[in-house]
């Protein structure tokens, strides 16, 4: 370049000098990052935004996950209905009972349980049977019966030697698959049936065993230990229906003073030994005693388990309490702490559990239809002879409801408790097999018996260990 002075002049710029102003400097080539590096860099901060807005929801499908995979280890274990194979019989045995499989529940969990049974009242866990302490139940002794208050003095059972009118004897047996009525139960009339619920001084009222052809022979031996008992605990399986659970958590006082029997038929026997149940030359299966009855009265094998469990005073004629316990039960429970617990502390003469899902008669007749429990027929004719008679439509007792469950019974034996088990009794003759639709009504016509416990299910469950019924009865041959 030329100046003023006509020399040639160079400009020398540094490095170091900053820019001019309006001279363009190159601009620096950036190196360009490469997409995976720019992906994962955003990827940890996408991710915890994804956290923070559905953490809940990832929770909810985690323990559903978990949830999922417990049932179908569940599912991996034996279940209800599993079927086992039953021991053959011996050689030259009856192939029919025994020789094939038999569904058996697997409810062996509960066996020999002991735990108490609570629930929450007021937001306070408390048990449902509430028994003496231990050292009070080895002392406890039967108290002594105090004069009765109720009208009824003499409770006369109706007999073939002793009839109460012209009675249509010409039953037997074989008829029983046709005609409730027989010779065991007697035919008792509308009008008798109507009589019997007028409660005065002395009732004459049927009350099975009408007569020496009727059936349900006890041999001499076993009646002699009947009449011996002054507190018993009974149970029944006939038809070689269920197993014979040992009861469990007396004191060594109840062992003592109480009778545990078990009335067997001879199917029940045959199905029992073929499963390795024998009963031993004293008559004893454990603290059982076991009592084979011949020749039972009914063709249908429920009406035959009504007798053990409602005419107890018929067949331990001198016993001042009974306690009835279904055979698909396991009683758990010291007896005279029961009663204690049950009728003596309350001033009750019957204890028996409520109904856990309905109060109706007529619910429970509908939900019996249902289940086929009985025919429609059957059912229509005894809900219609109620409604003539003025059952109401919900009836409760104590406020507590009247429909009564019925699986374990409590009483003392009285006059008046006695002629209540008759009264029911005939009423599960003359229309169906099911108690609890009767219970409700004999209760109502009967109200001169007040001291009645109602107690509620989960009593119930604290009494027994449900097993459920092991196998259906098989019915007689006519």
């Amino acid at each position: 370049m030329l100046n003023d002075g006509g020399n040639v002049s160079i400009s020398v710029v540094s490095d170091d000098d900053p820019d001019e102003p309006g001279r363009v400097r190159a601009r620096a080539r950036r190196k360009r990052k490469r997409p995976g590096l720019r992906v994962r860099g955003e990827l940890t901060p996408r991710l915890v935004r994804f956290l923070v807005r559905y953490w809940i929801l990832l929770i909810l499908v985690a323990a559903a996950g978990l949830l999922l995979f417990e049932a179908s280890r569940i599912g991996r274990k034996p279940g209800p209905g599993e079927v086992r194979t039953a021991r053959r019989p011996p050689a030259g045995g009856d192939g029919g009972l025994g020789s094939r499989a038999v569904k058996k529940p697997t409810s062996e969990g509960n066996l020999n349980r002991l735990d108490p049974t609570t629930r929450v009242v007021g937001g306070v866990r408390e048990r449902c049977l509430k028994l003496l302490p231990l050292e009070e139940l080895q002392q406890l002794d039967i108290p002594v019966a105090e004069a009765s208050g109720s009208p009824l003095k003499n409770l006369i059972y109706l007999s073939e030697s002793f009839p109460s009118d012209r009675e249509h004897s010409s039953f037997s047996r074989q008829q029983a698959a046709r005609v409730r009525f027989n010779l065991f139960t007697g035919n008792q009339t509308l009008d008798q049936r109507e009589e019997s619920f007028q409660v005065k001084g002395t009732v004459k009222a049927h009350c099975g065993f009408y007569s020496d052809s009727g059936g349900f022979k006890i041999s001499e031996e076993d009646q002699t230990y009947l009449q011996s008992c002054k507190v018993a605990v009974a149970t029944c399986a006939f038809g070689g229906g269920d197993d014979l659970y040992q009861p469990i958590g007396m004191t060594e006082s109840s062992i003592k003073r109480v009778c545990y029997t078990a009335f067997w038929d001879e199917i029940t026997l045959a199905a029992q030994e073929q499963e390795g149940h024998r009963v031993g030359e004293d008559g004893y299966i454990g603290k059982w005693r076991v009592v084979v009855v011949r020749n039972l009265p009914f063709m249908d094998q429920r009406l035959n388990g009504k007798i053990p469990k409602m005419l107890g005073h018929r067949l331990f004629p001198n016993a001042k309490y009974s306690i009835w316990v279904d055979s698909k039960s396991q009683f758990r429970r010291d007896p005279l702490g029961v009663l204690e617990a049950l009728l003596w502390r309350s001033n009750s003469v019957l204890a028996i559990s409520e109904h856990g899902a309905r109060s109706s008669v007529y619910d429970e007749a509908k939900a019996v239809v249902k289940k086929n429990k009985a025919t429609p027929e059957e059912v229509e004719l005894q809900l219609t002879q109620y409604r003539h008679d003025g059952l109401p439509e919900d009836k409760r007792f104590n406020g507590k409801k009247a429909l009564s469950e019925a699986s374990v019974i409590v009483r003392e034996h009285t006059p008046l408790t006695n002629l209540f088990m008759c009264l029911w009794f005939n009423e599960v003759v003359r229309f169906t097999s099911r108690d609890q639709l009767s219970f409700p009504y004999v209760l109502w016509r009967l109200k001169v018996l007040k001291n009645i416990h109602i107690f509620p299910v989960c009593t119930r469950k604290d009494l027994v260990n449900s097993m459920g019924h092991i196998r259906k009865a098989k019915p007689l041959v006519s």
